[in-house]
């Protein structure tokens, strides 16, 4: 199955497992980009693979 151009906040957080929060957090911080098409907030999906790619790895600890 392809990947969609773009969702909507609610898919963005169905499809990252990031909280609703996180995701307007993220946006406001520009750390996310988004489009708006008459009311609705687009994400591209090309630009959630790349936030979550920068995201921090995770560190066992020892």
């Amino acid at each position: 199955m392809e990947a969609p151009l773009a969702v909507t906040i609610p898919d963005a957080v169905r499809t990252t497992g990031l909280s609703r929060s996180a995701i307007y957090l993220a946006l406001q911080r520009g750390e996310l980009n988004a489009r708006k098409a008459g009311r609705r907030t687009l994400i591209p999906f090309a630009e959630l693979e790349a936030y979550l790619a920068n995201l921090p790895t995770y560190q066992r600890e020892a």
